[in-house]
């Protein structure tokens, strides 16, 4: 796949622009698109990441996939859902909502990236 995974124009408590797709309060990030990221269509919540909200971004392409925790980390990434996306041949890494957007920043420059951005707590 040779599309780009967007950029991140500004971020803060809540709040990510993602540029040419809009603002959300959690986003799903992937090789040539964004989406809010809706807790409601699947089963996450604060005790758990669901794997569905994964899939999407491995559909699209992502060879890395970035799960944020949170600002404060209290968005639990069970050690289960690591390896189901290891599994599938892509490389994951789990970390707190500054430093998953860094990361992300970084990786979208020379690969095809993922994320999941949990902007909140």
């Amino acid at each position: 796949m040779n599309a780009k995974s967007p950029s991140i124009v500004s971020e803060s408590w809540g709040r990510i622009v993602v540029e040419g797709h809009g603002e959300f309060k959690d986003v799903k990030l992937w090789p040539g698109g964004a989406s809010a990221w809706n807790w409601n269509e699947s089963r996450t919540s604060h005790d758990a990441l669901d794997p569905a909200d994964v899939d999407e971004l491995i559909d699209h392409g992502a060879e890395v996939v970035i799960l944020s925790e949170g600002r404060y980390g209290r968005l639990h990434v069970p050690q289960k859902v690591k390896k189901q996306i290891e599994s599938r041949g892509v490389q994951v890494e789990v970390l707190r909502t500054d430093e998953a957007l860094a990361r992300y920043a970084e990786l979208r420059e020379t690969r095809p990236v993922g994320a999941l951005i949990h902007s909140t707590c």
